[in-house]
């Protein structure tokens, strides 16, 4: 095997062939979890009109203190029929709106009501409890940047600046396939030296939670002609991930066969563990990457280059993965070769508690872990309250 890369280097080379994907244009309704390509500007002003901020009564600020009538009552969605006059007042709703000539709203809560008429004791201030017309953002202001994923706060602000549709990069198309004689679809019945298929799964369940259209190809075994025919299926997509035959065994075809096909390899190997045996490779504008085929590392390397990329092909403006700061609960001994992500859970304290069973493999301890903390390489142990990076899973 060659010079093993860096994670650092490797991410940089996957980000470096990644050609943005184009847009479409998307109803608001259906664009959650898409990211924005185009600045989104509001249609109005919002709030669109001077807004009670409180149940109340709408008065002059000159007026007050004092007793004054009640001339009108101001529902949401209704404006008053005319403006107030001087030594009035206005019943008004939270989000009614402010008539001309008042410039103050005086909580229902500090008057005194006495039929038709209030007592206010004290003296309003003016703007009191008043939304201004804009307040929040004016007409042909961004209301969400481009490169944002959007999220129910972005699309709820979108609605109230009244965007029904937004242009949104496409999803990225990716192809799934595992590969090996030795699987077999869950649920069936297994014979000697077979195991269940999980990367499919996995890796749908990952990759569609970063916005990608997943196709799960029918799994190939160590057979040339199927390897073939399946990869050049999955090089129809703009991203192709294959699980298994990346090493260097007489059964791992894969990487041969994706050169046969075109296949540029930009890197074979990251100094990291696990996932060591990982290939990048381009061929026109598709992603192709080669991962493992034990499950952890799979996971593991579609964490740290899979998702960045899928995230970069739709504009994110920080595809990067998105690493949080904890310590560790318990010592941790580095590997002295390689960086390493360790499987271990985050504690309600915010500690992260390393798992037991980091073997490639384990799949299923796994499950019990939701973060991934980043072990650089070294000598020394990490004892507990070390400071460490890591991702959430």
């Amino acid at each position: 095997m060659a010079e093993l890369l860096s994670v650092d280097e490797a991410l940089r080379a996957v980000l470096g062939r990644v050609q943005p994907l184009p847009p479409e244009r998307v109803r608001l309704e259906a664009a959650v979890g898409r990211v924005l390509a185009e600045p989104a500007r509001a249609l109005v002003d919002l709030p669109p009109f001077p807004s009670s901020a409180m149940d109340g009564f709408a008065v002059r600020a000159a007026d007050t203190p004092g007793r004054l009538p009640v001339v009108a009552r101001i529902p949401a969605g209704r404006p008053a029929s005319r403006p107030l006059r001087p030594g009035e007042a206005m019943a008004i709703a939270t989000g009614g709106v402010v008539p001309d000539g008042a410039d103050t709203v005086v909580p229902i809560e500090r008057v005194d009501v006495s039929g038709e008429e209030i007592d206010v004791p004290e003296a309003a201030g003016p703007g009191g409890n008043v939304r201004p017309r804009g307040g929040d953002v004016a007409a042909g202001d961004v209301v969400v940047e481009p490169g944002t994923r959007l999220g129910s706060a972005q699309i709820g602000a979108l609605a109230a600046a009244g965007v029904g549709q937004v242009d949104c990069a496409l999803g990225p198309r990716v192809a799934v396939l595992t590969t090996g004689t030795e699987l077999r679809r869950p649920g069936e019945p297994l014979a000697p030296g077979e195991i269940y298929e999980s990367n499919g799964a996995m890796l749908r369940a990952l990759l569609a939670g970063a916005g990608a259209v997943v196709e799960v190809l029918d799994s190939v075994e160590d057979d040339g002609a199927a390897h073939r025919a399946a990869i050049e299926r999955g090089l129809e997509h703009d991203v192709l991930v294959t699980s298994g035959g990346v090493s260097v065994g007489p059964h791992d075809l894969v990487r041969r066969i994706e050169a046969e096909l075109g296949v540029e390899e930009v890197f074979w190997g990251v100094s990291v563990k696990p996932g060591k045996p990982l290939a990048f490779g381009v061929r026109g504008r598709t992603l192709v990457f080669g991962l493992p085929g034990n499950p952890v590392s799979s996971l593991v390397s579609s964490v740290l280059f899979v998702l960045p990329a899928l995230r970069a092909l739709q504009g994110e403006r920080d595809p990067e993965p998105r690493y949080d700061r904890g310590v560790l609960a318990r010592a941790v001994v580095p590997d002295p070769r390689r960086d390493e992500l360790v499987r271990a859970r985050l504690t309600r304290d915010g500690g992260l508690e390393p798992l037991s069973g980091q073997e490639s493999h384990m799949i299923v301890r796994t499950a019990g872990a939701n973060a991934l903390v980043y072990v650089p390489t070294g000598s020394e142990e990490l004892p507990t309250g070390s400071a460490v990076r890591f991702l959430r899973l």
